[in-house]
């Protein structure tokens, strides 16, 4: 059985490009004021993760606009989701906004890595199994 873990927040990856849509996103006045949408766990990320050039970014690295299954530990079921920018998102087609608690975990992680995040019925723990798509290891940096 493959070992699962919670990588540390510190180990995250982000683009510098991400890095900088995310933190004008949190900075924006539409989301600091906009109810029920939490910021401060992706405040977190953007503080802790590693900012890199998308051309260095590893292609296991969920990024913006990325592709990612998921599965609940020692299910086999599994969901698949491409996490996006707030105005992009629609659950119904599996576009995660990245405000979202589950879309914010995935930020930076890595294939193999359980990721852990507050569900509105409690937190929750999702191992990301692969990462389909990125737009950097595709060589799409215009995303």
């Amino acid at each position: 059985m493959r070992s699962r873990t919670v990588t540390p927040k510190a180990s995250r990856v982000l683009t510098d490009a991400d890095f900088d849509r995310l933190r004008h996103l949190v900075g924006s006045p539409r989301y600091r004021t906009s109810g029920p949408v939490p910021l401060a766990p992706l405040r977190g990320e953007l503080r802790r993760g590693t900012v890199v050039a998308p051309a260095r970014v590893p292609g296991d690295v969920v990024t913006m606009r990325s592709r990612v299954r998921v599965r609940e530990p020692l299910r086999k079921e599994s969901a698949t989701y491409t996490v996006v920018y707030p105005d992009e998102a629609d659950f119904d087609a599996g576009r995660l906004s990245v405000l979202a608690p589950l879309g914010t975990a995935l930020i930076g992680a890595r294939e193999g890595e359980a990721v852990e995040f507050d569900a509105p019925g409690g937190r929750r723990r999702l191992e990301v199994v692969k990462v389909l798509y990125q737009p950097e290891a595709a060589g799409d940096f215009h995303l």
